[in-house]
């Protein structure tokens, strides 16, 4: 068995995604199943090293994951040659500096979103890559997730026919902290960290409306700070400076109409945290992270307003469940294993720091949308 193995400075991943999500699913799961099979002769290993702040919080985290390595020196980490690949998943605002070190120490870049704090400094992000010739890539994890490869497949078999719009519903109640512990850092709601679901969420929103139903060509965007004070992790109280909820709506270069809801103060009363509505004149569906259901045109009922009496109508029936008919992975696990045949073999990975670059520009032009309360053009990048 041949085996590349590959060495991966994963830098901020004592942070709930960074463990959860990139090291805990992903990294050490693809160590479990033995690396990434490109044959039956040959092998990506991924070689993980564990780089934070906090040496008590990388010690805690490589007894929960079995991997040994780990640093609190980036500096001398960036150094080692037996390392090519850096991942960064910390703060926002952290993000550059590092990412900039280590493209100067000639290794390839993989990033959590947003990539920057801004459009300016994400796009030198991307230059400064091109130039120094070192391969790179942005997590855009909700690509992979089973509702929305549920919804590609649909349009795939033209099973809306034109589509019309597309409605989201993403969030739920993150609590205030005072009686009931936070479940998200306190630095997401204050502006001065970087912090607000503009930024977080609109990243999230141009990658998936981009890549499933047309690029985005304007948007219109109000924000709001709906809770004023919250608790932080020490107990004390601060004022919140960011935004915990969106309202925006996209217009998109084929016509289609796109409306996101973007809550973290919302309660939810739908299928899943995040619900994608897509409406066509053959046929609708209703996907969740996983799950999607689909009425046809010849299904669609015709009711009739009539407040007066009990509604007649079930609209819960006439819509049927798309069956399991692919293996669904773990979202960020699979661009992982992409990322590495990208490193190793040179496969297609359309997802560099340019589509990044075009995340925090949408974010950008909806903040802009709310402070001038208008439509918004996007440009192309």
């Amino acid at each position: 068995m041949k085996e590349h193995r590959v060495g991966i400075i994963m830098n901020g991943v004592t942070g709930r995604m960074g463990t959860n999500q990139h090291l805990m699913r992903s990294i050490v799961e693809i160590i479990k199943q033995g690396g990434v099979k490109l044959n039956p002769g040959e092998v990506i290993m991924p070689d993980p090293v564990l780089v934070g702040r906090d040496e008590n919080k990388l010690k805690k985290l490589s007894v929960l994951s079995g991997v040994s390595k780990i640093s609190t020196n980036l500096d001398e980490v960036l150094a080692d040659k037996n390392y090519t690949v850096y991942f960064d998943a910390q703060t926002t605002g952290r993000r550059a500096e590092a990412v900039r070190k280590a493209v100067k120490a000639g290794k390839h870049i993989y990033c959590e979103k947003p990539i920057a704090v801004n459009t300016a400094e994400a796009k030198d992000l991307y230059e400064l890559c091109k130039k120094a010739g070192v391969k790179n890539g942005v997590v855009q994890d909700k690509l992979w997730l089973p509702g929305i490869v549920k919804l590609k497949r649909l349009i795939q078999q033209d099973f809306f026919g034109k589509i019309l719009s597309v409605r989201g519903e993403f969030g739920y109640w993150v609590f205030e902290g005072d009686s009931i512990p936070a479940q998200r850092p306190s630095w997401n709601y204050r502006k001065e960290d970087d912090g607000g679901i503009i930024v977080d969420m609109l990243c999230h929103w141009r990658y998936v409306l981009d890549n499933v139903f047309g690029k985005v060509k304007a948007v219109s965007c109000l924000g709001a700070t709906h809770i004023p004070e919250r608790i932080d992790e020490k107990g004390k109280k601060y004022v919140c400076t960011a935004d915990d909820a969106a309202y925006a709506t996209f217009e998109l270069e084929n016509g289609i109409i796109a409306q996101f809801n973007s809550s973290w103060t919302v309660r939810v009363r739908r299928d899943d945290l995040l619900t994608l509505q897509v409406d066509g004149t053959r046929g609708s569906a209703v996907a969740g992270l996983r799950e999607c259901y689909i009425q046809h045109y010849g299904n669609t009922p015709k009711p009739v307003w009539n407040p007066d009496i009990p509604q007649p109508i079930n609209f819960f029936e006439g819509w049927a469940k798309v069956p399991e008919q692919e293996q669904y992975d773990n979202a960020f696990k699979i661009q992982w294993e992409l990322f590495l045949k990208h490193i190793v073999k040179d496969e297609l990975f359309p997802w560099d720091l340019g589509e990044g670059v075009k995340g925090i520009q949408l974010a950008e032009k909806g903040l802009e949308s709310w402070s001038k309360r208008c439509w918004v053009d996007i440009p192309e990048i």
